[in-house]
């Protein structure tokens, strides 16, 4: 199994130069303009610092940038990282909603993938002429990228874009168009179910596989994991600091969700919904938008704090002494789980995923 790690800020640059000695395979850095440093900064300063880590978008979101801007971002990194490089692409869940805008719905979430791997491939690819017309009637002309023996970009070695899809239809997209999944555990339902839905996209109508089969698909799970030291139990403070923002990150969507479509959340967060809600209601209304994802994979909110309990811990985490990670983890790769990533607080990177690396990625090699 590969793991990766998360750069969202200028700060942690030399970090990515550390997880790379540790023996992380990859990092993302994210894409949400409101809260981060710019990504394309991120991943062109982590190329000349680093030699073998993978380096992509974890996601970059099209509500941001047209897709010809996307295609040249990634293979410009390509130009600094060759081989090492690779596109994650999502509907953009809090990127858009810091913004007030709802996510990309998935068939123009589709045509936006399609055009960016054409890109990518040295292929010609329709291109809107009018994002403006109201009547869904786009008239489109051919667009590539141009100059290709000029140095400017690189788009070999092949740039692999994975696709972002935690809900049903997306997990199909991704099979139908992607060369990998990137979803979230549980969100994201099992493994097991998020690649039966990617084995349906490429066999579709839709797909672009030639033989309908999945091939050589990378399959990477976002992850929420804490190591608990002898004796501690899911009440610990310290294991709250540790992954409550990570697990709020999931309660937000999950509100989100019900605001814009009435529906109903899962059972596993019932225990905490309604006082949820109501803690919700009592921000300001003009601005929750923004106060509920400023905390975004950063840092716990003192007001949440109290819903982070044993019982959310337990669903929304993998929590556990190393062997009952490595246990777990091993279970998930036989599954056709093929990378994991997780994300830490700002303020707790460096030693989360060094005692990570120290405590299971180095025996799980080993063994």
């Amino acid at each position: 199994m590969d793991f990766g790690i998360s750069c969202s800020r200028l700060d942690d640059l030399d970090l990515v130069r550390e997880a790379e000695q540790w023996g992380y395979d990859f990092c993302w850095a994210t894409d949400s303009p409101l809260l981060r440093s710019n990504p394309w900064v991120i991943l062109a300063l982590a190329a000349q610092r680093t030699q073998h880590i993978r380096l992509g978008m974890g996601v970059a979101v099209p509500g941001l940038r047209l897709a010809p801007d996307t295609a040249t971002g990634i293979a410009t990194i390509n130009r600094l990282a060759p081989g090492r490089t690779f596109l994650g692409i999502g509907t953009g869940n809090t990127a858009m909603r810091t913004l007030g805008r709802r996510p990309m719905r998935v068939q123009p979430f589709a045509d936006y993938v399609a055009a960016v791997k054409g890109l990518l491939a040295g292929d010609e690819v329709p291109f809107p002429s009018d994002v403006s017309a109201s009547d869904g009637n786009v008239p489109t002309h051919p667009i590539r990228l141009q100059n290709l023996d000029r140095g400017y970009v690189d788009i070999e070695p092949p740039i692999p874009v994975y696709v972002g899809g935690f809900g049903p239809r997306a997990q199909r997209l991704a099979g139908a168009v992607g060369d990998g999944l990137i979803t979230g555990i549980p969100r994201g339902g099992t493994v097991v179910e998020a690649l039966h839905r990617a084995r349906e996209g490429a066999a579709s109508e839709d797909s672009q596989k030639a033989d309908g089969a999945l091939g050589d698909f990378y399959t990477t799970a976002l992850v929420n994991m804490v190591l608990l030291e002898p004796g501690e139990t899911l009440r610990s403070q310290r294991v709250i600091d540790e992954v409550g923002s990570s697990i709020m990150v999931n309660i937000h969507y999950l509100v989100e969700r019900h605001k814009e479509t009435g529906e109903d959340p899962p059972e596993y967060v019932l225990s905490i919904w309604d006082e949820y809600l109501q803690f919700h209601r009592q921000r300001d209304a003009a601005h929750s938008h923004q106060q509920m994802h400023a905390s975004h994979y950063s840092y716990l909110e003192a007001g949440e704090r109290r819903f982070i309990t044993p019982q959310i811990i337990e669903t929304f985490c993998l929590a556990g002494q190393p062997e009952t990670l490595i246990e777990r983890l091993r279970d998930l790769e036989t599954q056709g789980l093929d990378a994991i990533a997780f994300i830490p607080p700002d303020d707790q990177k460096e030693a989360v995923y060094s005692q990570f690396a120290q405590r299971v990625i180095g025996p799980m090699r080993s063994t």
